[in-house]
């Protein structure tokens, strides 16, 4: 590396902070799809209703269209006039000692103000009996009483869940302005990685970080580029980053980014590109790297899976997220833990744990007892990362911490 400031030994939340930013800073541009193509993506524009719902007074039962005034608390016989069914209103007219046969959903007749559902008449010929007078406007629906017209209804910044797609669809929008998702190139790096499946040399080891990240980005609605893995050279690592850079959003590289002889990736980026910070405060995952390299933000992670985990779920997110726009937090779980835990440094610390709920509708969290940030076994034995925060800390079962769901 040469002598270029830029931040290092940051804590865990100045360094998220950072990446939020910057990504901020580069937000991707905007683009118009039709709803089938919206699930799970980031609404670009607040969006106001174009028109009530419901869009009309309609029938919430199955049953029979009354004027209210016409009902007494003994049984009343009304004569059915017409039908009124879901679909296009009908011209049809509720007059005094009348009724309409109507189904769920159906616009209320004209002069109608109240359903009597069918379960509570008696059919008598061209006649129907109200066995039980319902209140005045009972099971209608009125118009605007879900969304009024012009009300806000979708905010830029969330996310186009199921809900929030259909009531789009149901305002009449044939298409949402959502932010393009970004292209991910991804790299493992190191001499020592062969792919699954082939043998392996003494020394060697099967490159299981790759499709960790590959599967951790399309949980994230992406669809991430796996490059070649880097070889321990300064120049093919150069060539390789520079050309990703030039083509991508984003580039997320796993190992080699630490201060050992063979880690290139930290002076390719600042050579080439810029450092917006190198090693945080945190356990594992210390020696992550972020910058930019011509158009594509750098999220370069240790090589261990543990610190690949734990950097991804923590900085990987944050970036996506902000470089989508994304306004709306994510959820946040706490948990009471089942075992206590004894931190001794200052470090922010995420520990694997099966997060699971009691029958009591309590959220718990067991920690794996295993060391090391090379323990492949004990993540996949977990569903989510314990938060610890800085400092020493010594946390008695059943104290409540912040989880991270793997997914």
């Amino acid at each position: 590396m040469t002598n270029r400031e830029f931040p290092t030994g940051l804590s865990y939340d100045d360094a998220i902070a950072i990446v939020r930013q910057v990504a901020a800073e580069h937000r991707l541009e905007t683009e118009t799809l039709p709803l089938s193509r919206t699930h799970g993506r980031i609404l670009a524009v607040d969006v106001d209703a174009p028109m009530a719902l419901p869009p009309f007074d309609n029938s919430a039962m199955d049953g029979f269209a009354v004027r209210h005034v016409d009902l007494s608390t003994d049984e009343t016989a009304l004569r059915v006039v017409g039908e009124q069914f879901a679909g296009r209103a009908r011209d049809i007219t509720v007059g005094e000692g009348e009724c309409v046969r109507i189904t769920t959903g159906a616009p209320m007749p004209a002069g109608a103000d109240t359903v009597v559902i069918k379960e509570n008449t008696r059919d008598d010929d061209e006649r129907i009996v109200v066995l039980q007078a319902p209140a005045y406007d009972a099971n209608v629906r009125h118009a605007g009483e879900d969304v009024a017209a012009g009300e806000r209804v979708l905010h830029a910044g969330s996310r186009l869940t199921p809900a929030r797609v259909s009531l789009a669809a149901s305002l009449g929008l044939a298409s949402l302005p959502v932010s393009r998702r970004p292209t991910v190139a991804v790299f493992s790096s190191g001499d020592e990685l062969v792919e699954p499946g082939l043998a392996l040399a003494p020394g060697e080891i099967h490159d299981s970080n790759r499709e960790l990240l590959m599967g951790l980005l399309r949980a994230e609605g992406l669809e991430p580029t796996a490059w070649p893995r880097l070889p321990d050279d300064p120049k093919r690592v150069e060539i390789a980053l520079r050309d990703a850079g030039c083509a991508f959003d984003l580039i997320v590289t796993c190992g080699a980014v630490s201060a050992g002889e063979k880690d290139h990736i930290p002076a390719v980026i600042e050579r080439f590109g810029q450092v917006h910070f190198w090693k945080v405060r945190m356990k594992p995952g210390m020696p992550v790297l972020f910058g930019s390299l011509d158009q594509a933000r750098v999220l370069a992670l240790p090589g261990n899976p543990v610190s690949v985990f734990a950097t991804f779920l923590g900085f990987g997110r944050a970036l996506i997220d902000a470089l989508q726009g994304r306004t709306e937090p994510r959820p946040v779980e706490r948990a009471q833990l089942v075992a206590p835990i004894d931190k001794s440094h200052a470090r922010r610390e995420f520990m694997r744990a099966q997060v699971f709920c009691d029958e009591r509708g309590v959220l718990h969290a067991d920690p794996n007892p295993a060391v090391g940030s090379h323990r492949l076994r004990a993540v996949s034995d977990s569903n989510a990362l314990i938060v610890i925060p800085d400092g020493p800390q010594r946390l008695a079962a059943g104290a409540v911490v912040e989880v991270l769901r793997y997914a």
